[in-house]
Parts: C-alpha cells; sequence; structure tokens
C-alpha cells in the first residue's frame, strides 16, 4: 500500500467541508496516481470532472497511463491526457491530466470552468510560471464565480510560506511518505576534472560498489550524450543504458521509466525530466552531478539564454529520494558536504526569471493592465513585465493602454507565443497560412534535426514538407509537429479573397521577420561570420554555416549569450522585404555621431529599424544640435573618464551616491552607469556651442553634475554630507568621500586630543573613518570608532611612538589634553 493511502479519507473529509487545501507528500508517496481517483468518489463531485496539471508532457502523459491502467482501461476512457501535441479525451473522461497551459485556455475560454468540480496542482514546488499563472485565475474564478469549486495543491516539497500568504488560511495536510534510508557519499570533482568524466567514473564506482538501477542526473542532453558515447562499450552485459531527456522519442522516454527486465539493471541518464511525478522502478542508486540547466530571460535583450547553475537543496533532496523509492538506497553527490551547505534553499520561481510575453498577453485578456491586479504568489519583475508591454504593443497585440486589441485576441487564441502567434495571424492574410503554420510549429519545439545541423529553417520546412534528408528525426516528433502545424492553420482560417501559397525561401524570412522585428541580423565587415541585431546586440555563426555568406538574416534561435549570441536557426532575408514588412518600425531622420578614426562628429540623414542602419548619406550642413548629440555619442564610446574630472567633481559624485545608499528613492543615482544613461539630462546642455572634442576640456563639469539635484537637495548636501569638518584644534579638514570603506577624516592623532565621540555624516547614518596620523603624516591607525580606538589601541600606539617622537605629546590620558598640531609646549619662563 503506497503511503498517500493511509491520508486520503483524511483528504476526502477535508474537501468536504472545504475548497482548498495544501497537500504534501514526499516522492513516491502516491499522491500523483491516487489523490485523483480518490476523489472520482466525492459527494460534492456530482458529473464535474477532476482536472489535474502536470509540469511536463512526459509527466502527465505517464500519470494518465498509470491511472487508466489501474482501472483496467485505456486512456481516453475514465481518465484522459492533453498535451499540446497529443490529446486523448473522450465524452466519457472524468479525470484529464493536462499541462499547464492548457488550463489557462481552459479558463480563458470559460472563466466558470463548468465541466470541472476540482482543479489539482501536482508538482507545484516547481514553481513553473504556468502554474502561477494558473492558481492565480483559477483562485480569481473560484472567489468570483465558484465558490464550489475545490483546488488542491499537491506538492513534493515546497516553501510553504509564500503559498500559505495567497491560499490563505486553508488546511494542510501532509502524508510522511515511505522514504527508505538513502546513504550519501560525496565524490566532488577533482581539481580541473570534467564533469562528464567524474559522473563516467563514478557510474563505474557504483555498477562495482551497489546492487540495483542507477538513475544519473544530469544537466541537459548534451552531457547526456557525452556520456553515454563514453559509457557505450565499457558496460557489463546485463547492464541497459537508457538516455531520458524531453527531446527523446516517445518510445525511447518509455523504454526508459520501464522496468528492467529480469537479471538486468539499468543505468538511466537523465535530466530533471526524473526528478518528479516518474517513478522508475529498480531505481536504488542515484549519482547527482548538482547542475540544473535553467532559462533566464533579458528584458535589456529580450532573449532567453539557458544558464548551468548550482541545484538548490530541495532539488537535491528530490533528487536522492528517488533512491530510496522500495528499499534502502545510495546517493552519490558530485560536490563536497561543505558546498553542500552553500546551496541555495529553494530553485527560483520561474515567473521571477521568464519571459513574461505569453503571460502579459493572458492577463491583458484576463482585464489585467498591471501586474498587481491580480494576486500572484511572487509578483513577477517590474522590468520583465515592462519589456513584455512593449514588445506586445510592437507586435500590436496589446494598444497604448496595455488593452488587447482584436489582433491580440486572434493571436492568443492560437495558443502560442505571442511572437509567432503574430506571424501566423499576418501570414493567413497574406496567403501564407501554411507555411506560417509551419514555422511557428517547428520553433514550438526544440529543434526538429538537433545540434550540429546547420542554421537555415529552411531545411526543416523540407523535412516537415515530406522531403528526405535526414536519418536522426524522430518521426513521431514530425507527425507530432505536423499535426500542430495543421492545427494552426484551419481551412476555414484563410480570407476568401486571400490564394494560399506554398511559400518560398523568401516568404521564410519576411514572415519570421514579423516574428522577431528585433533579431534582424546585418553581417558586419570582415571574412568572420558576425552579425549585429537589431536590438542592438552581436551575435555569429559557425564559419561553415551555409548561411554564413548572407548579408542579412533573421536569428529565430539564438543562445541569449550577453555580449555575442550563437544563432542556431535563422532565415536570409532581403532588405526589400523588411521595408515592406516592417515599415512601420522604421526610423529615419538626421543623426549625428563621434567618428574615432576622424576625430570628429560626423552627421547623416538616416533610415534604420531599432540599433541597424538600413540606409544613409552624410550632411553637408550640421545643425548645433546635431554636433551636440555627436559630442554625447563621443562621451558613451569614450566613457566617462574621458570627462575633464577634477578632484571636487570627484568628490560631489561620491558625497551624492552615499546619500543616495542611506536615503534610498531620495537622491539620484550616481554610479557610472546611471550617469552614461542620463547624459541629455545634466550633461548635454553645456555640450551647447560646443564644436570639437577639445572644446569639451574646458567644461565646468562640477557644475554640470550639480544639475542632478534639485534646489533644495544642493542645500541638503553640504549639511548632510559636508566637505570639511571641525577638529579640536579649531581647523577645518577636509573629508574624502571616494573610499569604499566610507569618508576618511586623516589628521594627526594630536590633533584630535580630546574628541570622545566619532564625528558622523548623513544626519547620523554614517561613522567617519578617521584615519590618525604619526608627527611625520604617517597611518598610526585606521578606526571609525574613536572612543574605542582612545580606550584600547591608544596606550600601545603611546608605548610605541613616546620615544620616536619625544618631543611631541603623548599623555596618559588623551580625552583631557589639549589638542594640538606642532611639538610640546615650552613651559613659561
Amino acid at each position: 500500500m503506497l503511503p498517500i493511502e493511509q491520508l486520503l479519507p483524511d483528504l476526502t473529509a477535508t474537501l468536504e467541508q472545504t475548497t482548498t487545501a495544501l497537500l504534501q507528500a514526499p516522492p513516491g508517496a502516491g499522491k500523483t496516481t491516487r489523490v485523483p481517483l480518490a476523489l472520482l468518489d466525492a459527494p460534492w463531485r456530482g458529473g464535474g470532472k477532476i482536472l489535474m496539471l502536470e509540469p511536463r508532457r512526459l509527466a502527465a502523459r505517464s500519470a494518465a497511463r498509470f491511472m487508466a491502467c489501474l482501472l483496467g482501461e485505456q486512456p481516453g476512457q475514465t481518465v484522459g491526457y492533453r498535451t499540446r501535441l497529443d490529446t486523448r479525451v473522450s465524452a466519457e473522461t472524468r479525470i484529464e491530466v493536462v499541462t499547464e497551459g492548457i488550463l489557462t485556455r481552459l479558463i480563458q475560454n470559460d472563466p466558470m470552468l463548468e465541466p470541472y468540480a476540482a482543479v489539482l496542482f501536482d508538482e507545484f514546488h516547481e514553481r513553473s510560471l504556468q502554474a502561477d499563472l494558473g492558481l492565480a485565475l483559477v483562485r480569481e474564478s473560484q472567489h468570483a464565480l465558484r465558490e464550489d469549486l475545490r483546488v488542491l495543491v499537491m506538492s513534493a516539497t515546497l516553501d510553504t510560506g509564500p503559498v500559505a500568504r495567497l491560499l490563505g488560511d486553508v488546511p494542510v495536510l501532509t502524508s510522511e511518505g515511505r522514504a527508505f534510508p538513502v546513504d550519501i557519499h560525496y565524490r566532488p570533482l577533482p581539481r580541473q576534472a570534467r564533469i562528464v568524466d567524474q559522473v563516467v567514473a563514478v557510474i563505474h564506482e557504483a555498477l562495482s560498489d551497489q546492487a540495483g538501477s542507477l538513475l544519473v542526473f544530469l544537466p541537459g542532453a548534451g552531457e547526456i550524450r557525452r556520456v553515454e558515447q563514453q559509457l557505450r562499450g565499457q558496460l557489463p552485459a546485463d547492464v541497459v543504458l537508457a538516455p531520458l531527456y524531453g527531446n527523446l522519442k516517445a518510445e525511447e522516454q518509455d523504454r526508459a521509466i520501464a522496468p528492467a527486465g529480469p537479471g538486468s539493471r539499468k543505468v538511466v541518464l537523465a535530466t530533471a525530466i526524473a526528478e518528479t511525478s516518474l517513478t522508475i522502478d529498480g531505481v536504488r542508486v542515484v549519482i547527482d552531478a548538482g547542475l540544473q540547466r535553467r532559462a533566464l530571460f533579458d528584458p535589456n535583450s529580450g532573449m532567453t539564454r539557458l544558464v548551468t547553475g548550482r541545484v538548490s537543496k530541495a532539488s537535491a533532496e528530490q533528487r536522492k529520494g528517488r533512491a530510496g523509492r522500495t528499499e534502502p538506497g545510495v546517493c552519490y553527490r558530485l560536490w563536497s558536504e561543505s558546498e553542500h551547505f552553500g546551496l541555495a534553499d529553494f530553485t527560483p520561481p520561474e515567473i521571477q526569471q521568464a519571459d513574461l510575453a505569453p503571460l502579459v498577453l493572458e492577463m491583458a485578456q484576463w482585464g489585467a493592465r498591471s501586474p498587481d491586479q491580480v494576486a500572484w504568489i511572487d509578483a513577477p519583475p517590474a522590468a520583465h513585465w515592462q519589456q513584455a508591454m512593449e514588445l506586445l504593443q510592437w507586435l500590436d497585440l496589446l494598444d497604448a493602454n496595455g488593452a488587447i486589441t482584436d489582433h491580440g485576441k486572434a493571436a492568443r487564441q492560437l495558443g502560442i507565443h505571442p511572437r509567432l502567434a503574430h506571424m501566423v495571424v499576418h501570414g493567413r492574410s497574406a496567403g501564407l497560412g501554411t507555411l506560417a503554420a509551419e514555422l511557428a510549429a517547428l520553433l514550438e519545439e526544440r529543434d526538429l534535426m538537433g545540434p550540429g545541423s546547420g542554421a537555415d529553417i529552411h531545411q526543416r520546412v523540407r523535412l516537415l514538407r515530406g522531403e528526405p534528408g535526414h536519418s536522426r528525426v524522430d518521426p513521431a516528433r514530425l507527425k507530432a509537429i505536423r499535426h500542430a502545424a495543421k492545427r494552426l492553420n484551419p481551412k476555414n482560417s484563410a480570407q476568401p479573397d486571400s490564394s494560399e501559397r506554398n511559400g518560398t525561401d523568401t516568404d521564410i524570412g519576411r514572415l519570421l521577420a514579423l516574428a522577431y522585428p528585433d533579431r534582424i541580423a546585418r553581417r558586419r565587415p570582415g571574412s568572420a561570420p558576425r552579425y549585429q541585431l537589431s536590438n542592438g546586440r552581436g551575435a555569429l555563426l559557425a564559419e561553415d554555416d551555409p548561411l554564413a555568406r548572407e548579408e542579412w538574416l533573421v536569428a529565430a534561435d539564438l543562445d541569449g549569450k550577453a555580449r555575442e549570441a550563437t544563432i542556431y536557426l535563422a532565415a536570409p532575408v532581403q532588405p526589400v522585404d523588411l521595408e515592406r514588412v516592417l515599415a512601420g518600425h522604421m526610423q529615419e531622420g538626421e543623426e549625428a555621431g563621434w567618428d574615432d578614426q576622424r576625430g570628429t562628429v560626423v552627421a547623416r540623414y538616416v533610415r534604420r529599424l531599432g540599433k541597424l542602419i538600413l540606409s544613409e548619406k552624410p550632411l553637408t550642413r550640421i545643425d548645433p544640435e546635431l554636433v551636440q548629440q555627436g559630442l554625447l555619442d563621443a562621451v558613451r564610446r569614450k566613457g566617462l573618464d574621458s570627462l575633464p574630472w577634477t578632484p571636487q567633481a570627484r568628490q560631489w559624485v561620491a558625497r551624492v551616491r552615499l546619500l543616495a545608499q542611506c536615503f534610498p528613492g531620495q537622491w539620484p543615482d550616481t554610479s557610472d552607469p546611471a550617469l552614461l544613461n542620463t547624459l541629455e539630462h545634466w550633461l548635454a546642455p553645456y555640450l551647447a556651442g560646443l564644436k570639437k572634442w577639445s572644446d569639451v576640456a574646458n567644461l565646468n563639469l562640477p557644475l554640470a553634475l550639480a544639475t542632478l539635484l534639485d534646489y533644495a537637495q544642493q542645500h541638503q548636501l553640504d549639511e548632510l554630507a559636508p566637505t570639511t569638518l571641525a577638529i579640536p584644534t579649531g581647523q577645518k579638514v577636509v573629508l574624502d568621500y571616494t573610499p569604499d570603506s566610507g569618508p576618511v577624516l586623516a589628521a594627526k592623532l594630536q590633533a584630535m586630543f580630546g574628541l570622545t565621540e566619532t564625528p558622523r555624516v548623513a544626519g547620523g547614518k554614517v561613522p567617519v573613518v578617521i584615519h590618525l596620523l604619526s608627527p611625520a603624516q604617517r597611518p598610526l591607525a585606521v578606526t571609525s570608532d574613536l572612543a574605542s580606538f582612545w580606550r584600547n589601541a591608544y596606550p600601545e600606539v603611546r608605548k610605541d611612538m613616546r620615544g620616536r617622537y619625544p618631543k611631541h605629546p603623548w599623555p596618559e590620558d588623551p580625552l583631557t589634553a589639549p589638542a594640538q598640531q606642532g611639538t610640546k609646549k615650552r613651559p613659561a619662563r
């Protein structure tokens, strides 16, 4: 009997009395497959169905098949599933297992979710973007429209605090599970060793020392292939090697999770896909590389990059638990015990790191135009939300006020990324609905042809249309993508007066430009295939790629590296086609910039797409404002250090920076990036009338910087961050605000006699760092606690110094001695 069985009576009773609950059950407890079946007999269900969300397609399919098997049925009868590429449901289906994006579409089309009596969120600890969105929408529906709707959040390991804040005071049920003890062995990587080599070594060690099958966690498919390659031909005859990752053929995935045959055992090489939901019978050894690959979105570039990083403690615990499902097990961790303590407790929620364009479009359809109009577990980052808004407005999916447009509604119905949906809708109206649907279906999935197949997307389109030429393609994936393309281009979608065309190679580039106007790429001068993107970033192709000679490309898929991204999928495009499909995004006018080679400002009439110049011609007469613009460009290129900095200017910047740290939001940011971003505000007015760079050398920089402060702040600056402080001798000593340690006052030790308290600035928030100097002006001590220095350190300093400098006073009590600058005063005669 599975551990969850003992909890099921309490769970069913709880959902009789309340509509929302949280269930925590460790891996192997049986929550995924036992809970939905147990709720079938609940009186409150009536004729309503149970909807359960799974974070991955493989898990959804596997869970539905297992529950159907328990009922002696096939998927699609009492238990069915829906994924984006595969659906098995019928009129008799009462439990629907779906991937998370399906729920969003269901609730948008029917906010009451009338056919359903309960919504179950499985493996919620993974905190996927769609799970957070789905829970937010379901809770709004439950509160406003469906008080009878049951909501059950299920998780193996969960940071309950944030979830409890959203769900309120709801019952929390906990299953202890059936975890057998798992011994942990730490096998950190030797210095300069590769992770793949260490994994192979530990696999051999575990096969030699342990019984049972092995589950090996690796960050991605690339590492799995490399480990698999090293192990081929090295394993005993009774050991079956089975990779398991999302882009694998369905039958190979099923083979990996199936039990090992009689007299054999398995080595399953898996990504995080095997961390939850799936059960692989016979596994009693886990080897954890301790790494995971996560998608991080950069709102500045609009691109997502895959980053390999450490797993969290919660994920490591999940992985370890896979070894103790049916008997005591062993877990090998490829890091040290001390490193383990430094791991983050939980993996960050996807909503904090993801591309939010699909979410923002969904929220606009829901009627929410800002993130604060919905109750989130973790609010989406403001920068990511703003970037998504700007993209959707650029694609005409949202209007200027953030409301969804008719075009946006049509695009959202397609259930794909807004970029691709925009392309498909426009493709239909241009008589290219089939081609646009094929491109969207291809780009929604991982690359059909895999790594090393070249970047030309034309090859993928030809393959999709049945042309031979790639033996490694999974027929099941090919079939699923063809099915998705047909779904995106129903026969009645074309306008009556539009003639559907198959599309040419030129049409592919033109359509992709609609989806990725910020990723138009122009080849830079030189032999290497390096490109500048219309978003300002750099990109490159492999030198032997067939597209490497093309001057203009649309980059549909890149790795998102900040400095220079690698182009994975692209198509050639012609400037004339860009003019046709992106005319609304073209900008033209007079511009000026700095020419380093000529050492002067150059002006020209430019037509551009984002950061890309499409055409230009020089101007013979230059407006003074353009010269000013060119000098600003020179500052950006040369950097702030090229300006005529004086000590006074640097101190001013450091003083304001200190106050900005002490009083957040009340003082301007004077960091170098912030000053560069605001040049037009504080520097541009002082460049008026200047004609060449040499004129900038005479600029009054302190006066220009002072414009960053309003009148009141300029007076407060001298009060809160004074340039000098009076010391006991009556002298005023200049403060140095530039050190990172804080404002510094340097004075002879004897000049500080009698001063008991450390001076402070910023309204008393920041102590001054005092450099106490010897008579020879050398540092004797540095302190920001003067009272402690006199009490504890001064006696030792006095002992060391009084013999070296006998003409200077070294009193036993420095607090009552008169402060003085020079030597001992001679007694009066």
